[in-house]
C-alpha cells in the first residue's frame, strides 16, 4: 500500500509541475526560422510579439539550440516551427513542450501535398511558393486559434498575403521556362530546391543531400563534375546558410575537363536575407532565389525582380 501511495503521489506531482510549467507561459509567440517568422508577422501585424530563434545565414539543420533560445520556447504562448526533421536538434525540446499541454504546431506536417524525399522526408516546403500558401493558411489558423478575438483580422490579413504569395508564384511560372531547355539544371550546395524544381520545371542536384549533416562523398562530386561538363551547365550555387567549400570542390573539377563553371550567385536555402532588407522577407527571399536562378542559366528575368524591389 505504501508503494501505491508512494506512486500516486508522484504522478500527482509530475501533473502538477506540468500544469504549473504552462501557467509561466506568456503571451509571445516564438518561429523557428525566419520563413514562418514572416509569414507569422504578416499575419499577425501589431497584434502579436514574434520572436525568432534561427536567424540569417544559420543552417537549422545543424543548430543546437543556446539556453537563452530554451528558455523562450518554454515561455511562449505559441510555439511555430516547420517540423519534417528541419530542426532536428530541437525535438526534444518541442515534444517536452507538447507534453507539458503548451500550444506547439509543425506547420509543414499536414499539408495535403506529396512530401517529397526518400527515408528522411524533405522539409523544404517553402521552396514552392504554392505549397508554401497552403502554410500560410495553417499558420493564419493556429494564431486565431491562440488568439480568438482578433481571428477575424488575422484571417483577412493572411487572405490578403495569400493573394501576394500567388502573384510570386505566377512570376515563377512565366520566367522559368525562359531559361534555354538544355540549361535547366540547378546545382546547389544541398538538396534544397526539390520543391522548386517541381513547381516550375528544372531539374535540381544538390552536393549534398537533404540535410547538411550528410557529407557528399567524391563519387558524388566526380559523378557531378562530368555531368555538369557534358552537358555545358554554365553555372552553379552557393547558399547563404551552407560552407562553400563543396561548391568550389566541383568547380575546380570541372576546370580540370576543360568546362568553365561560374558561381551564379548566392540563394537564400534554409535562411532568409539580412532583417530589415527586401531579402529578409519571404517574398524577398524567393523573388531573389527565383531572379538570380533565372539569369545565370541563360533566362530573362527583370533585374529588380517581380516587385522591382532587388536592387533596393
Amino acid at each position: 500500500m505504501k508503494k501505491l501511495s508512494l506512486l500516486v503521489s508522484l504522478l500527482l506531482f509530475g501533473a502538477c509541475s506540468n500544469k504549473e510549467e504552462a501557467a509561466k507561459t506568456d503571451g509571445t509567440v516564438v518561429t523557428t526560422i525566419g520563413m514562418i517568422a514572416d509569414v507569422s508577422r504578416q499575419i499577425a501585424g501589431d497584434h502579436q510579439e514574434i520572436i525568432n530563434l534561427i536567424g540569417e545565414g544559420i543552417d537549422p539543420h545543424m543548430h543546437q539550440p543556446s539556453k537563452s533560445e530554451i528558455d523562450k520556447i518554454q515561455r511562449a504562448g505559441l510555439v511555430l516551427y516547420n517540423g519534417l526533421f528541419l530542426e532536428g536538434k530541437m525535438g526534444t525540446i518541442l515534444k517536452n513542450r507538447a507534453d507539458q499541454g503548451n500550444p506547439v504546431s509543425a506547420v509543414a506536417e499536414g499539408i495535403e501535398i506529396q512530401v517529397m524525399g526518400s527515408s528522411v522526408p524533405d522539409p523544404h516546403l517553402w521552396m514552392d511558393v504554392s505549397i508554401w500558401s497552403k502554410v500560410a493558411k495553417k499558420i493564419g489558423d493556429e494564431l486565431a486559434a491562440f488568439d480568438s478575438k482578433n481571428a477575424d483580422e488575422y484571417q483577412k490579413r493572411r487572405k490578403e498575403y495569400q493573394i501576394k504569395l500567388n502573384d510570386l508564384h505566377t512570376y515563377a511560372l512565366m520566367v522559368f521556362p525562359t531559361i534555354p531547355q538544355k540549361q535547366r539544371v540547378l546545382v546547389t550546395a544541398h538538396d534544397a530546391f526539390s520543391y522548386l524544381g517541381r513547381a516550375y520545371g528544372i531539374e535540381v542536384r544538390g552536393i549534398q543531400g537533404i540535410s547538411t549533416e550528410s557529407e557528399a562523398g567524391t563519387k558524388d562530386i566526380n559523378d557531378l563534375v562530368t555531368y555538369l561538363v557534358d552537358n555545358k551547365i554554365p553555372a552553379i550555387f552557393v547558399e547563404s546558410s551552407v560552407s562553400e567549400k563543396s561548391v568550389k570542390t566541383v568547380i575546380e573539377g570541372a576546370a580540370e575537363k576543360g568546362h568553365t563553371v561560374k558561381i551564379g550567385g548566392e540563394l537564400f536555402s534554409d535562411a532568409m536575407g539580412p532583417a530589415g532588407t527586401y531579402q529578409g522577407t519571404y517574398i524577398g527571399m524567393m523573388d531573389h532565389n527565383i531572379t538570380t536562378i533565372v539569369n545565370a542559366l541563360g533566362g530573362s528575368a527583370p533585374e529588380g525582380g517581380f516587385q522591382n524591389k532587388l536592387n533596393d
